[in-house]
């Protein structure tokens, strides 16, 4: 008959399979991050390229290409990794399906740079593809965030998503302006753009901070204060304040692209701590795990000492056991050894500990994805673009004295009694579920 140890060792070989399952969903969101920032700069070329009607910034592009090309096969081997054929994996069904999408732009990028590169594209048109590849990116990283089991490497995971988020709108900033700059006229709508793009940026660099660790947060503190924010802050001032029509110098898109590619690379470099510290703690954790394993196995090998067989009802009760059971979730046996009965309401308790720390974590998941799912409701139902639904939201928490969170709440309830979207508020909305 197996005993309560054999149930424990069981327990804590399923522990190491999820620790190991994490480590490689890790591994795989630090090649998704260096490939997101290879098509971040990839994308601001090509708005310069299409901007000087293909006078400019053509070599510069070529190589960025080749560079990306290299990352993308990193990714695509680690896609190939992955366990497709077993249905173990508890978060594979949505993991997977972002992978599929992930995919079918990837196969499409050669025809993007394509027409990039013939200018038969608009600037829009190039950064919006762009941005659509990188939001299906960023989801395969949002699903490992969302699927880790383990509190501590949820948060670096959720500090790493919302970093990269950042990073991106960043990213989004500098190509837009770059497109600006090179076209040699202010314009209205791309000047909203900008001022989304750079509040955008600040919202999820604080969600960043929230869950960071306090080296990756003092890190990135410390990146800030430069002189290259002190040019950026210029150079957006020159954008932003300019009017509709104004001129604007072209030699100044070189600056501007050079000035945020800085700044950008200094945020690399603090994903690049975040990935590093993320993988680690993976690490840590298994060999911890794997301590705890051999230990649990070597009391197996060790001969029972006498047990006071009402020794389990003298203790009080564990309110730690998962499902608020107390201490009958933990019957194993009258005969279970007392060190071993020790052991089980410790990781009855860890594991309950885990869990609500787990469920604060996730909080900060589930509003985004609440929020998005408001704006892409908004844009499909009233043809609105991200950023008109996104200040149309706040807008309404303002006007209404409550948080984004309950405003989105209130939209989604709206979902059931509004007309069906039109076809291009569909399409227009897609990427936000």
């Amino acid at each position: 008959m197996k005993s309560g140890l054999n149930f424990l060792v069981a327990a804590k070989r399923c522990e190491i399979a999820e620790l190991q399952q994490l480590a490689l969903t890790s591994a795989l969101v630090n090649v998704t991050g260096r490939l997101i920032h290879g098509l971040q700069r990839e994308r601001g070329l090509s708005n310069l390229h299409i901007g000087s009607q293909g006078a400019r910034f053509t070599d510069m592009r070529a190589r960025q290409i080749e560079e990306c090309r290299q990352i993308e096969a990193e990714l695509r081997a680690c896609f190939e990794s992955l366990d497709t054929e077993s249905a173990r994996v508890g978060h594979g069904a949505r993991l997977f399906s972002r992978i599929a999408y992930v995919l079918h732009g990837l196969n499409a990028l050669e025809d993007l740079r394509e027409r990039a590169a013939s200018l038969a594209w608009t600037t829009r048109q190039a950064t919006d593809a762009y941005v659509r590849l990188i939001a299906g990116l960023l989801a395969v990283v949002f699903e490992a965030a969302d699927s880790a089991s383990d509190p501590e490497i949820s948060r670096l995971l959720v500090a790493l998503f919302n970093f990269m988020q950042g990073k991106e709108f960043a990213g989004q900033e500098r190509a837009t302006g770059s497109a600006l700059f090179v076209s040699g006229r202010a314009e209205a709508v791309e000047q909203q753009r900008l001022l989304h793009l750079i509040e955008s940026q600040e919202r999820c660099l604080q969600v960043f901070t929230e869950f960071a660790n306090p080296k990756a947060a003092d890190l990135w503190a410390a990146s800030q204060a430069s002189a290259t924010l002190a040019e950026l802050e210029r150079l957006r001032r020159v954008l932003c304040t300019a009017s509709q029509g104004a001129p604007l110098n072209v030699q100044l898109s070189q600056v501007w692209f050079d000035c945020c590619s800085q700044r950008m690379d200094r945020m690399k470099a603090v994903e690049d701590r975040l990935a590093l510290d993320l993988l680690r703690a993976c690490e840590d954790k298994i060999a911890a795990a794997r301590a705890e394993l051999e230990a649990f196995e070597a009391l197996s090998t060790t001969a029972p000492r006498e047990a006071d067989a009402l020794s389990f009802f003298q203790d009080a009760p564990s309110a730690a056991v998962p499902g608020g059971l107390g201490g009958a979730a933990q019957g194993y046996g009258l005969q279970l050894e007392r060190s071993i009965l020790d052991l089980v309401q410790d990781q009855a308790r860890r594991l309950q500990t885990m869990g609500e720390e787990l469920d604060t974590v996730r909080a900060s998941l589930n509003e985004r994805k609440l929020i998005e799912r408001a704006k892409g409701l908004l844009m499909a139902h009233r043809q609105l673009s991200e950023e008109e639904a996104h200040k149309t939201m706040r807008q309404m928490a303002m006007n209404q004295n409550r948080r984004l969170i309950e405003v989105a709440e209130a939209v989604l309830s709206m979902a059931d009694v509004l007309p069906a979207p039109t076809r291009s508020g569909q399409a227009r909305a897609a990427v936000h579920k």
